[in-house]
């Protein structure tokens, strides 16, 4: 399969820079400048190799930066922002603080007689965000792309088929970065676009029967797509070896316990061994008190794993443990140079020991919509494929603060509420997704003439399309206030509504 290296050297839209390789049929993943070496690069046989951007300065001596030899490998490279400052520093040019810093969208003119280049326009919007500059090209290398405060804002050494953007491509204000993206995988890399969800399904039932053998592997099936999708395709290549063990932790959204033994339970659609464990009481016992945000992921990741382990003793002697882990899951828990943002209970939320000789994520470098191609691959239906993305700890983090059998009560019903009302109103499918939280604001209000001391549920809508970044959808206000007057009047315990309009980033998309 052919590969591009995303170098991280700590930017903020690395995976935004894979995620783009990706649309164009090439894989592309991410690894640590810190935790690669060029013997290791030399030794994958990448096709290509993109810097990403990061916050430092090349000229400082404590800042990122790489071995100059990767430069000279002969496998090109594509270097943005800061990686863009760093390939003319290793090259011998000059890089320094600019006289005029230069944010969002800025005026670029192109010299389309480069690769990559082809069928961009002369003039075209890129997306600035830099404080520093390329003050002076290396040897070898010409300028092809300028704007009115920055004299090199794109460089190149066509015969090293080295390029340097200082702007950001990857992001949608860049309106033709899709291109810029195109002319660097096929014409300068020479990538043939192998990477499609059909030859992905059969490479990993291949790679997965021979890793498993004749071994037993236990699922873990919350019924979300990731889990599902994972334990369809597992189920495709060991069949009955497989067991999936669906926990429900009293987390769920209403009634869908239920909803995920009717699907993949003895009288579902699937020909799977079913287990289902109801733990609600040991879950609830075990977050009692807790408010912290990633202790209580944590909590949740280690009873997952405790309650997976009992499972297995009881099934018999088992090998593997599958999960659904995603590559989002794996990047905001603290992929390379990028911050913890959360640890998701099936990566950075795992106890340190774990009694399965491995654990197999068959869907680990996917994104979320890559996911959902799988599913269809696999002859999952739509509406299994398309149902809202639920996180693994539940409505443990879509309510702040401590989670309570009441907190969980009122978020169920007034989530319940969200999503009836948003297929009636037939906007359910425009978005990414959509849920009720509840905050842990209690205020005063006034209901049939008596005072009220209640909380408030914060409802959240997002559009996005790899759920790395997002944006609060605009939701028409006669469905918000339709929402709004049934949760108060139907769900006791809530006196005020809220809507969240916080885009991803600077906010999450879950509420912890």
């Amino acid at each position: 399969m052919e590969k591009i290296l995303v170098l991280d050297f700590g930017g903020q839209y690395n995976q935004l820079i894979a995620r783009r390789v990706r649309e164009h049929h090439v894989f592309a993943e991410i690894r640590s400048y810190q935790k690669t070496t060029l013997e290791e690069i030399r030794a994958e046989g990448y096709k290509g190799i993109i810097f990403t951007g990061g916050p430092n300065s090349v000229y400082d001596e404590t800042s990122p930066h790489f071995d100059p030899e990767i430069l000279k490998i002969g496998v090109p490279v594509l270097g943005i922002c800061y990686g863009s400052q760093l390939i003319a520093y290793m090259a011998g040019g000059k890089v320094a603080t600019a006289p005029v810093s230069e944010y969002g969208h800025t005026e670029t003119k192109t010299d389309t007689t480069s690769k990559l280049f082809h069928g961009v326009k002369t003039e075209t919007v890129t997306w600035m965000s830099h404080t520093d500059y390329i003050a002076g090209i290396p040897e070898g290398y010409r300028v092809i792309a300028t704007t009115k405060d920055c004299p090199a804002a794109a460089i190149e050494n066509e015969a090293e088929k080295i390029y340097a953007v200082q702007f950001h491509p990857e992001v949608a204000h860049t309106p033709e970065g899709g291109k810029m993206f195109s002319n660097f995988v096929y014409e300068i890399c020479g990538c043939a676009g192998d990477w499609r969800m059909d030859s992905f399904v059969e490479d990993s039932i291949r790679s997965i029967r021979e890793r498993v053998g004749n071994g037993k592997v236990l699922c873990a099936l919350s019924g979300g797509v990731d889990s599902s999708v994972a334990a369809v395709l597992m189920s495709k290549a060991i069949g009955k070896q497989l067991t999936c063990v669906f926990v429900d932790h009293g987390l769920l959204r209403k009634n869908e316990g239920d909803e995920v033994e009717a699907i993949f339970g003895p009288s579902g659609q699937y020909d799977l061994n079913f287990i289902r464990i109801n733990a609600q009481q040991r879950y609830y016992d075990k977050l009692k008190g807790v408010i912290e945000p990633e202790q209580k992921r944590k909590i949740i990741g280690e009873e997952f794993i405790r309650v997976f382990e009992e499972a297995a003793k009881e099934i018999g002697e088992v090998d593997f443990l599958v999960q659904g882990t995603i590559y989002p899951d794996v990047i905001e828990s603290g992929l390379g140079d990028s911050a913890v943002i959360k640890s998701h209970h099936n990566v950075g939320g795992l106890p340190d020991v774990i009694q399965f000789k491995e654990i197999i994520e068959p869907l680990r470098m996917l994104f979320k919509d890559e996911v959902r191609k799988v599913g269809l691959e696999l002859g999952i239906p739509e509406y299994l494929v398309f149902r809202q993305p639920f996180p693994g700890p539940g409505l443990g983090v879509r309510i702040v603060g401590e989670v309570t059998e009441d907190k969980v009560r009122i978020v169920q019903e007034a989530d319940a509420i969200f999503r009836e009302e948003a297929a009636l109103a037939g906007i359910d499918k425009e978005l990414g997704q959509y849920f009720a939280g509840l905050t842990n604001m209690r205020s005063v209000g006034v209901m049939g003439d008596f005072r009220t001391y209640d909380y408030a549920v914060a409802l959240r809508a997002v559009l996005t399309s790899d759920f790395m970044t997002a944006e609060s959808a605009q939701i028409p206000y006669e469905v918000l206030f339709k929402v709004t007057n049934r949760i108060i009047n139907e769900v006791k315990g809530v006196n005020r509504v809220f809507y969240d309009l916080t885009s991803k980033p600077p906010g999450t998309i879950e509420f912890e």
